[in-house]
């Protein structure tokens, strides 16, 4: 019997380790995917915002240019 019961204890000792090693490599692996995802994130927020640059930059392009020509016009004409 008591050779049972150290059996019993060595195992639960064996089975709350590798608990604790489960939930560490969890946590690691939890912590590893949320970085991933905040640095996705942030490249696609970049992304948009170079495109609304770039956009934004045509725009006032062409805008100056239509209002340039029509001041000529009408300076001109």
């Amino acid at each position: 019997m008591r050779q049972s019961i150290a059996q019993l204890e060595r195992a639960f000792v064996e089975e709350v380790e590798l608990d604790r090693v489960r939930r560490d490599r969890l946590r690691h692996t939890a912590a590893t995917r949320s970085r991933v995802r905040t640095i996705q994130r942030r490249r696609a927020q970049s992304s948009l915002r170079f495109a609304l640059l770039v956009f934004t930059m045509i725009a006032t392009a062409v805008i100056v240019t239509v209002v340039m020509f029509r001041t000529l016009y009408i300076v001109l004409g």
